[in-house]
């Protein structure tokens, strides 16, 4: 599941993320409540005041520049066309998160949210005083309206999360219910909570489905004050915020202008930053963080560098085969090139001993599978049986491993690439001349690996030459933002480095990420192709999970499923945020869960701070 807060918490700061997912709602309801929690009960009660992440007596004011990768020439994220901006800022939703707990969702544009035991309903009655920007009151209207808007124009990942929704209904003057059908589905209340409310009367003047520069109208904290298209977008504060002092609120938005300047890749954005031209920046590179950073500003105490531990599940990033390739569909083909990575050369040379393998696609999480299938508790064990002899075998005798070397580089990683000639072998690969060709087409195997990062080329230069010695030709490309989307969305590339996020609680967004449907799905998450029976079946039992034990033994089965289907050649984790920032803010004490980088919207300007900064500035050379 995608939270939109959390999404504007990150982005609003320039990090490359794929948004944090998950659920946690009621077992059990006696009517309406302020909350929903998808195992278990909400830490905040229906009296709570604020969140203890944040500090209620922040001081408003001041302005934040922050980045972005890339360039925009649309407003309207919402749907596949065009290059969109980030503007969640200006958006309400039902519901809003907690950080500080796996999955909870609280009231915001509602009064109150009820669903039954089992889940086949939700309704939320509208609180009276929600207003849009130009003071119209949000509406039922409103609320059906963006449902339909989103599920039938919107990009094709809202059919896949709102798959579940059978109908949508007024049910009172303040009232709305999404009634479900199909399988049980307990994540629905929550998907529904997380919706996007857009304004009916603002866009049936307007098509929804075409691209605008025009800043459309919101209800959220922020407003669009100023768009320079493909290089700066502004918000601005709004004095009126409907929901200023609503308990979910207060502590937030405490900054009256945040500026997002668009950058053509992250070293250029980097270097704004150590120059003053932005004010906060989260580092995705251990290099750059251990040498980039050697400078006046950070020695002398202007920019301060700090590591926030959290718990969020680190999902998987790696080099991810396109399989609707011919040349990438054999499961031995993508091993062999798995065993040809050298992970640990790349951690020793190029990222300063910083990360940790990834090995699950939940991994730093207890949803991470682990050792042999005939350890493992009963229900994943149960649940797997159940797929005997359509799954690899080895998932059933042997535990998943990443490939090791030892970091000696050409020499250490020797074994690897003998076992990985065998496995190309095996499958009809012969070298012929020094190049490694089809022994039935005589093809030579050649491949590119499309990126949209300069800095990924550390990592996928490396993997070309070792890829080299086995005859293999990988050509590595290196487009922009604009080029990068639409061949990723047209499915038009052999690899790429990609991630997908995960949450604590896993859940609808996992057919958009592995199914049938979504491999079909121009946009969608599904960027590896895969078309399995069983993992469509390994998702909806995900999906239908009726208790936390159940989910956590579910995801298990489906993360086994996903590794042993050698899809992705995973690369690492990190359980640290890394963010530097000018010495001008103040932040709340506590850390919440889900980490620093997810309550950024939670610091403020400290004026003090600032000023004693700007003096500095005026006497030192900015970095």
């Amino acid at each position: 599941m995608f939270h939109n807060h959390l999404i504007a918490a990150i982005a609003g700061v320039g990090i490359a993320t794929a948004s944090i997912s998950g659920a946690e709602a009621i077992e059990g309801t006696n009517g309406p409540t302020h909350a929903m929690a998808m195992h278990g009960a909400p830490k905040f009660g229906p009296n709570f005041i604020h969140f203890d992440y944040v500090n209620p007596d922040a001081p408003k004011g001041g302005s934040r520049v922050s980045d972005a990768t890339g360039t925009f020439d649309s407003l309207n994220p919402f749907i596949l066309q065009g290059t969109p901006a980030g503007v969640s800022l200006i958006y309400d939703t039902l519901m809003v998160q907690s950080v500080d707990e796996a999955f909870t969702l609280y009231c915001l544009l509602c009064e109150t949210v009820e669903t039954p035991d089992d889940r086949s309903w939700v309704e939320f009655t509208l609180r009276e005083d929600a207003r849009w920007h130009d003071g119209v009151p949000i509406s039922v209207d409103d609320v059906i309206f963006s449902f339909n808007a989103l599920r039938n124009q919107g990009r094709p990942f809202y059919r896949f999360y709102y798959g579940s929704v059978a109908d949508v209904a007024q049910t009172g003057p303040r009232k709305v219910r999404f009634n479900f059908g199909g399988d049980l589905n307990p994540e629905m209340p929550l998907i529904i909570g997380d919706l996007t409310i857009l304004p009916k009367h603002y866009w049936e003047t307007r098509d929804f489905s075409k691209t605008t520069l025009e800043p459309p109208l919101g209800s959220g904290a922020y407003r669009i004050s100023d768009v320079k298209p493909g290089r700066s977008l502004t918000f601005e504060r709004v004095p009126n915020y409907w929901a200023k002092d609503h308990p979910t609120q207060i502590g937030f938005n405490n900054i009256d202008t945040v500026r997002v300047d668009y950058f053509r890749d992250r070293t250029i954005a980097r270097e704004a930053f150590k120059g003053g031209n932005t004010d906060i920046w989260i580092e995705n590179s251990a290099k750059e963080w251990a040498t980039a950073f050697d400078i006046p500003a950070v020695r002398d105490g202007r920019i301060i560098t700090e590591e926030f531990t959290h718990n969020r599940p680190a999902g998987m990033q790696g080099f991810i085969f396109n399989i609707r390739k011919p040349f990438f569909r054999d499961p031995r083909v993508r091993r062999a090139l798995t065993l040809v990575w050298d992970f640990e050369w790349y951690n020793k040379n190029l990222a300063y001993n910083a990360y940790s393998r990834t090995d699950s696609y939940f991994d730093n999480s207890e949803l991470s599978s682990r050792g042999l299938l005939a350890d493992a508790d009963a229900e994943e064990r149960e649940i797997l049986e159940r797929f005997r002899g359509q799954l690899p075998d080895a998932l059933y005798t042997k535990s998943y491993t990443t490939p090791a070397t030892d970091g000696s580089g050409a020499r250490g990683i020797r074994n690897n690439l003998r076992a990985a000639r065998k496995l190309l072998q095996e499958a009809g690969w012969v070298v012929r001349e020094g190049t490694l060709v089809n022994g039935k087409t005589a093809a030579a195997f050649t491949f590119e690996i499309l990126l949209v990062q300069p800095t990924f080329e550390r990592m996928a230069l490396p993997f070309a030459r070792n890829l080299e010695r086995l005859g293999i030709e990988a050509n590595v490309r290196v487009v922009d933002t604009a080029q990068y989307q639409n061949r990723t969305e047209a499915r038009d590339y052999d690899m790429i480095i990609g991630s997908w996020g995960q949450s604590l609680s896993p859940g609808n967004e996992q057919r958009n990420f592995w199914s049938t449907r979504a491999a079909e799905a121009a946009g969608s998450r599904n960027l590896i192709g895969i078309q399995d029976p069983v993992i469509d079946e390994l998702i909806e039992l995900l999906i239908s999970a009726p208790s936390r034990e159940s989910l956590v033994q579910r995801t298990r089965a489906l993360d086994r499923a996903l590794l042993w289907g050698h899809y992705v050649i995973p690369h690492f984790h990190l359980s640290v945020d890394r963010i530097a920032f000018w010495d001008k803010f103040g932040r709340p004490e506590k850390i919440p869960m889900l980490g620093e980088a997810t309550n950024i919207s939670a610091w403020w300007i400290d004026p003090a701070k600032e000023a004693a900064l700007g003096s500095r500035n005026g006497s030192q050379s900015g970095g």
